[in-house]
């Protein structure tokens, strides 16, 4: 089964762009498997995948991804240092317990790392907040009580801590939607994606 870059998410297709063509790359929480299937068929990626969700796991076998079941809570001990070249976590770090950790092993087993992950600094989140309420919305359609959602943050919050980790970041893309934000991203976009090298 193919699946074109043009077929992705504007995210996704973004973060498809920043990989290089023939290089080995490891997508955390990988879902279906439709990254890194897009990533074999149109850039000669070797890639594999994590991801915990039986069905997705199945999902990603039909498309023909290598793909291992596991908890990234877990950590990555199964990866060797520097096994791959690009490593991607795609709308997942907010829902890790142990997000430094997560970005520590990242470091270990890849040179460049691909984050992307819901903006909480969004302006109407802000509105939210001030009406009394946790903000609900496309980008986080949970409510508090039970959202997979327990690491928020903003944009300057993840640049701070990826300086604080030694991170250097190369490239960043923001969303509202289904289309890119140039202008005030901070405030107006509802997803960031980060390209970082990790040396």
């Amino acid at each position: 089964m193919t699946s074109g870059s043009a077929g992705l998410r504007p995210d996704l297709a973004r973060i498809a762009g920043w990989v290089a063509p023939g290089s080995r790359v490891l997508d955390l929480g990988c879902g279906d498997g439709e990254l890194l299937a897009s990533l074999r068929d149109d850039r000669q990626v070797l890639g594999a995948g994590v991801e915990i969700d039986d069905a997705h796991v199945i999902q990603c076998v039909r498309r023909g991804v290598q793909v291992i079941q596991q908890n990234l809570e877990d950590g990555l001990a199964l990866f060797d240092d520097k096994q791959f070249d690009t490593v991607v976590l795609s709308q997942t770090l907010q829902s890790m317990h142990r997000t430094e950790h997560i970005l520590r092993e990242m470091a270990r087993v890849a040179d460049f790392g691909i984050v992307s992950f819901p903006n909480f600094g969004y302006w109407p989140h802000g509105w939210s907040i001030l009406r009394g309420r946790m903000p609900v919305s496309k980008q986080m359609p949970y409510q508090w009580y039970n959202t997979p959602n327990i690491h928020l943050c903003t944009l300057h919050d993840f640049e701070a801590l990826a300086q604080d980790l030694g991170f250097r970041i190369l490239e960043r893309a923001t969303f509202k939607h289904d289309r890119e934000v140039r202008v005030l991203p901070q405030w107006r976009s509802t997803l960031a994606a980060y390209r970082f090298a990790t040396v």
